[in-house]
């Protein structure tokens, strides 16, 4: 009961945050006249911040110093970029939220009071709900954006992004639900997130302005250094079982480097958005969504790298 509850909080601390502002991303990016899709979208944005706010309420003190320190569940940028997005889009946001996700401390209390390890569940079992419905809702957006029956200022590529975010969210849900681990292996984490850093590299080029042209050519170059990764991964898969071991070790120490000047690329980046010196078309609170999402792959990265 004890990791069940760690393991749980910890996941929505951070998947609980992305989801939120999935939906408030694509909110930001329906025309006016989509009154529905617009409507839809805010509904999953209050529910994914409320269910948030009780994560918080529920983790101080439960969770790990390794996640509260990793800037997966907050950045120094955090609270700028929501108040500048807001500013930006009149989309409310509840900074205190962020406030209380900055004062929690980590802890390992004894959980012998079955009313957290129910409240726990009933928080799980929610957001397994709402999971549900958000990712109809995405494959619903991207299905009409691919007919031409509905515009959006994003992607499809990044519509396809989240509704992977949101799918991998709730299998990690799932399989703490059912009393397992999380059922992906090692090589099948690393091909994940280094799918979704290259996506990001690619979205950053996309919105950047074609006047900033340094930055498109680092994006470009982080874009094609993961892309390799996952190349290199396929083609492991047809060489002697002893030397892909040995090279699939490499590979990751090499990703982790990789991911520590990305990630630090991504921070200048908000920096530069947050203070009005970079041209693009990039919400403050994406430049920081995707730090933080860097800011976990390292974690994740340095878990892995134990294990091994």
């Amino acid at each position: 009961m004890d990791q069940y509850v760690v393991t749980s909080l910890e996941t929505h601390l951070f998947f609980g945050r992305i989801m939120k502002e999935h939906a408030l991303f694509l909110l930001a990016a329906f025309p006016a006249k989509e009154l529905n899709y617009r409507r839809w979208a805010d509904w999953y944005r209050e529910q994914f911040e409320r269910a948030l706010e009780m994560a918080v309420q529920l983790a101080n003190g439960r969770v790990g110093g390794c996640v509260l320190e990793s800037g997966e569940i907050v950045t120094e940028y955090t609270e700028m970029a929501e108040r500048q997005t807001s500013r930006l889009t009149g989309i409310p946001i509840r900074i205190q939220i962020t406030r209380a996700q900055e004062r929690l401390h980590s802890g390992c209390m004894e959980f012998q009071d079955q009313r957290v390890v129910r409240q726990v569940r009933n928080l799980n079992q929610r957001t397994l709900w709402l999971l549900n419905g958000l990712i109809e809702f995405k494959e619903m957006i991207l299905k009409d954006v691919l007919s031409c029956n509905l515009y959006t200022a994003n992607y499809p590529l990044l519509i396809e992004h989240i509704l992977r975010e949101a799918k991998w969210y709730q299998q990690k849900i799932s399989d703490i639900e059912n009393g397992c681990t999380f059922s992906r292996d090692k090589r099948e984490i690393e091909d994940f997130w280094n799918q979704i850093m290259m996506e990001h590299a690619e979205f950053i080029r996309g919105l950047l302005d074609p006047t900033e042209c340094e930055l498109m050519r680092l994006a470009d170059g982080f874009a094609g250094e993961y892309c390799c990764l996952l190349q290199a991964a396929i083609e492991k898969d047809c060489e002697v079982q002893e030397e892909m071991s040995a090279d699939m070790q490499k590979m990751s120490v090499n990703t982790r480097e990789l991911t520590k000047k990305y990630r630090d690329f991504k921070a200048a980046g908000t920096k530069g958005i947050l203070e009005c010196n970079v041209r693009s078309v990039i919400l403050p609170l994406l430049a920081d969504h995707v730090l933080r999402e860097a800011n976990h792959y390292l974690r994740i990265l340095g878990n892995l790298e134990c294990e091994k």
